[in-house]
């Protein structure tokens, strides 16, 4: 077995070597540490630098987005390895107890990390994330999107959507992050916001989404899981979020927490750290001033 190795920090910059992969680490800010699952690259990008001033924000590649250094091996993709990556993280750099932070399907790998290591989240935030991908909870999102959304923004959806084939066709590694954008008009309050700076240098193993996105989520046991976690937990909805699952889909879930809110960010859609960055920041800061470590 490959143990994890840290790289020598470079300008906030680290590497983790994790398996067959090398995690990027970005470390930045200054304040209680929140780790950040997914990309170093797309969300410093997503998240203020008034945040910054507030929480030391760790965002650590997941091996979805992480540089292969290695031939895969059998279960290189599998939630359980994800999970032990984000504690070999924690682990290397020496922290103790962390804020985790989740987006959109890293919600949760955030939410099954907090499940499998109690002792090591102070809260746990998932952001613009439906409890999972099951068929249910992706019907109820389109149906919402049916009933709520003008024809300006479907009309893009369904020109953006039209482009795709040939989109994927002419770069074809890069369908998840195509796929990403073409999205826009159910991801954004302003359906004509260019997403495509966030994703800038952003390496996508194609297996990790087809089975994490595509299996684990779908059949991911949201309630036992909340069950299982000991940390208060934030739930931070757009409320112009037409990519994943209602908010109001929480609500059979909330109870079986030992603390949860869930709350709503008007005029944000899927990337509400981004699109209403000041709401976000008081939010996510109000809320864990309410609940000391």
């Amino acid at each position: 077995m490959t143990h994890p190795t840290l790289s020598a920090a470079i300008a906030g910059r680290r590497t983790l070597r994790c398996g067959s992969f090398e995690l990027s680490i970005a470390d930045e800010g200054r304040g209680p540490a929140a780790l950040v699952i997914g990309s170093s690259l797309y969300y410093p990008r997503s998240f203020s630098e008034h945040l910054k001033s507030r929480l030391r924000l760790i965002s650590a590649d997941h091996r979805g987005f992480a540089r292969r250094i290695a031939p895969s091996a059998p279960g290189d993709f599998e939630l359980a390895a994800v999970v032990d990556d984000m504690e070999a993280v924690r682990g290397a750099l020496g922290l103790g107890r962390v804020v985790v932070i989740g987006h959109s399907g890293h919600a949760l790998m955030a939410l099954d990390y907090a499940r499998r290591h109690r002792e090591a989240v102070s809260h746990l935030v998932l952001v613009a994330a439906g409890p999972s991908h099951a068929p249910e909870h992706m019907a109820a999102a389109e149906a919402r999107w049916e009933r709520l959304v003008a024809p300006a923004r479907k009309a893009r959806f369904e020109a953006d959507m039209a482009r795709l084939p040939e989109e994927i066709a002419a770069d074809p590694d890069g369908r998840f992050v195509r796929f990403c954008l073409a999205m826009g008009a159910r991801a954004f309050h302003d359906f004509a916001f260019d997403s495509a700076p966030l994703w800038q240098g952003v390496e996508v193993h194609m297996e990790a989404f087809d089975h994490l996105w595509g299996e684990a989520f779908r059949d991911y046991d949201t309630a036992a899981a909340a069950a299982r976690v000991e940390a208060p937990v934030l739930v931070v909805a757009g409320g112009s979020d037409y990519q994943v699952a209602p908010p109001w889909t929480w609500e059979p879930i909330l109870p079986r927490f030992r603390d949860a809110t869930l709350r709503v960010v008007e005029g944000a859609g899927h990337v509400p750290q981004l699109e209403r960055a000041e709401a976000f920041d008081a939010l996510l800061l109000d809320w864990l001033a309410s609940r000391p470590a």
